[in-house]
């Protein structure tokens, strides 16, 4: 099945995406959470792979609902800047936010903050395709 066309336009469905939409995730910093625990490092501080991840979720939470029925995201691409080490037991707060919408490509500004200030920040880019014939390529 082919896609029915751009992303910021209406579907056939009337979904429309706009940019503005935004999610926020809180998640505290547990051992499996770290560095050394994801084999990324052996400190046992919040591990930038588990940062990109919560970023990732918190761009899938700010277009959930708004997708075509069949029709999901998929990542694309990732630029993160990760600034400065979390402990164990501290809270962090992902932000994202759609910023730019080019044909089925969706681009969100993230940001992750703690109770001291700014953790990490970045762009995701991922790709709005047809969960069907997604699955179909898989190899």
């Amino acid at each position: 099945m082919r896609w029915p066309g751009p992303v910021g336009v209406p579907y056939r469905t009337g979904v429309t995406l706009h940019t503005g939409l935004r999610a926020s995730i809180t998640a505290t910093v547990t051992d499996a959470d770290t560095a050394d625990a994801l084999r990324s490092g052996n400190v046992p501080v919040l591990a930038t792979s588990r940062l990109v991840a919560l970023c990732e979720e918190a761009s899938c939470q700010a277009v959930a609902g708004q997708l075509p029925s069949g029709a999901t995201s998929v990542g694309k691409r990732v630029q993160f800047d990760h600034l400065v080490p979390v402990a164990v037991g501290r809270d962090v707060v992902v932000e994202a936010m759609l910023d730019r919408i080019q044909g089925r490509r969706l681009t969100f500004t993230v940001s992750v903050t703690d109770g001291a200030g700014l953790v990490g920040a970045g762009k995701v880019a991922r790709v709005v395709v047809d969960e069907a014939e997604f699955l179909g390529n898989v190899r």
